[in-house]
């Protein structure tokens, strides 16, 4: 896998709009889980996908289930949630994050992948996330953890896309009016 800057990243996929390689996963990276969201074939609009299970012995077999994916969903990239503190370095919580990522890279089953960080504050247990599920009234723990992380990667995965989309079309304008 390869590190890109987000623009980077989203540019990779504008660009390769045409090819069947298109679409980006999220990835909500916690202790126990993976939280996983796609976006849609306009790289729009963030969908929930599913949680993996996250074990200290099962790194290839996630591996795997990435691949599937990136097969699955015609996938160009991943934007991995990532902790940055309110000054936009590293947070403690960070390492977590860079130990997942380090050992799909050492997999080696990923190699042609590309993925980002995005700042993942105000995404996961607070804002987005419980505005959410609130209205589902989930009673069971384990549910509502899973959804609480899959529900996450929707909202790091959304707000990327808002991001990098909102750039993209403020250059397109900043284009248009140099032609006038």
């Amino acid at each position: 896998m390869r590190l890109l800057k987000a623009d980077q990243l989203f540019r990779k996929v504008i660009d390769g709009g045409s090819r069947k390689q298109s679409r980006l996963l999220g990835l909500d990276v916690g202790s126990k889980y993976v939280g996983l969201a796609v976006s849609d074939d306009k790289n729009r609009i963030a969908l929930p996908l599913s949680v993996l299970s996250r074990t200290k012995t099962n790194i290839s077999l996630m591996a795997d289930d990435f691949v599937t994916l990136v097969s699955k969903y015609s996938l160009a990239g991943f934007v991995v949630g990532y902790p940055f503190n309110l000054q936009g370095q590293s947070s403690p919580n960070a390492l977590q994050v860079r130990l997942l990522v380090g050992e799909l890279c050492k997999t080696g089953k990923l190699d042609d992948m590309s993925y980002t960080y995005w700042d993942e504050n105000f995404t996961s247990k607070v804002m987005c996330v419980e505005a959410l599920l609130h209205p589902l009234k989930l009673h069971d723990p384990v549910e509502t953890k899973t959804m609480t992380d899959k529900f996450a990667a929707v909202c790091i995965l959304q707000r990327y896309l808002d991001n990098m989309n909102r750039e993209l079309r403020s250059a397109d304008n900043s284009g248009k009016q140099g032609d006038t």
